[in-house]
């Protein structure tokens, strides 16, 4: 399990990435490159970092599925996703 501070950071950073989107966008257009550099840092999306819905696990993301590999394969085994099984050839 990730720390709780580390998942609440990425909450923060993804809403300050939804708030500034207009005006980042809106600066963009108009090639405001110093305007563009006022906003706060963590505005940016690069920034922003997918992690596991269930352990915040920032390594091995799935994104189809919004979980991390660990996760998953144990989902899976226990026929939670719908639609996936275990391989076998």
């Amino acid at each position: 399990m990730a720390k709780e501070s580390m998942k609440a950071r990425e909450l923060k950073r993804a809403k300050l990435v939804k708030k500034y989107a207009a005006k980042r966008a809106e600066l963009r257009a108009k090639g405001d490159w110093e305007g563009l550099q006022k906003l706060p840092r963590n505005a940016s999306p690069v920034r922003l970092h997918n992690r596991c819905m269930l352990t915040g696990r920032p390594k091995g993301y799935m994104r189809q599925f919004g979980v991390s590999r660990i996760n998953f394969r144990e989902m899976a085994n226990n026929g939670l996703i719908p639609g996936v099984t275990k391989a076998s050839w």
